[in-house]
């Protein structure tokens, strides 16, 4: 069953957001803020450890780095579309519809909750390789994996930063939903060149989102989503 793979992810980030809002009541401020330190760890990690695994190959017996220079055209590209749309603005704008039409219009963190889980948990290479192979093969599994990912992911920031997590399930079933339906037309046009752009780059996006969880915001990783594009348009190009 195409999409089978999504709607788990999805159930899967609602029952993680209700449990970690459940139990995040029970913890004093200082335990969240700490909770939301490790989020910002994790995500980190995981960002880093798929981008280390795109970036360095062994040629030669020694260790080299590979593709950096469509690493910089990409980001940099990228953001500059993503900036001139303002990307970041309209992804925070409909968290404020999303906040006022859910009753959560005294959560004062709703909205950056919204942003920080959606961008976690819709960018990485998981949701687009395994929404593929949902779409193509039928194959769960990536999706299966993500989605036990993403339930310990938004467990722990649902309990530090609220009920703005839970509403990052819609953006995970429009776009991994999209991918699917789409991916039996696109996949025969997706190189492996074009795979692995989308994978590096799109680490490199959760890197950030775990730094933003980190220190005081200071990367607009919405503005950098067109960096995704650029990537892959980068594999048949060069």
């Amino acid at each position: 069953m195409p999409g089978l793979g999504t709607i788990v992810n999805v159930a899967a980030i609602v029952a993680g957001g209700l449990l970690g809002c459940g139990a995040g009541k029970l913890f004093t401020e200082k335990m969240r803020d700490t909770l939301l330190a490790v989020c910002g760890v994790m995500v980190c990690f995981l960002g880093i450890g798929g981008t280390l695994s795109q970036m360095l190959v062994i040629r030669d017996g020694a260790l080299s780095a590979t593709g950096t220079m469509m690493m910089v055209f990409s980001l940099f590209l990228g953001t500059i579309a993503g900036s001139l749309l303002d990307i970041e603005k309209r992804v925070e704008q409909f968290g404020i519809w999303l906040r006022n039409r859910t009753g959560n219009e005294k959560d004062r963190a709703f909205v950056n909750a919204f942003v920080s889980a959606s961008l976690t948990v819709c960018i990485g290479a998981m949701a687009v390789i395994g929404s593929i192979e949902d779409g193509v093969y039928g194959n769960h599994a990536v999706l299966f994996m993500k989605a036990i990912l993403d339930f310990s992911i938004i467990v722990a920031m649902a309990a530090a930063m609220g009920a703005g997590t839970i509403f990052s399930a819609i953006p995970v079933g429009i776009v991994q939903g999209l991918i699917t339906l789409l991916a039996r037309l696109a996949a025969p046009y997706l190189s492996d060149a074009a795979m692995g752009n989308l994978s590096y780059v799109g680490d490199i996006l959760i890197t950030c989102v775990g730094i933003n969880l980190l220190f005081p915001k200071k990367v607009n990783v919405a503005n950098m989503l067109p960096s995704l594009v650029i990537a892959i348009l980068w594999a048949y190009l060069f």
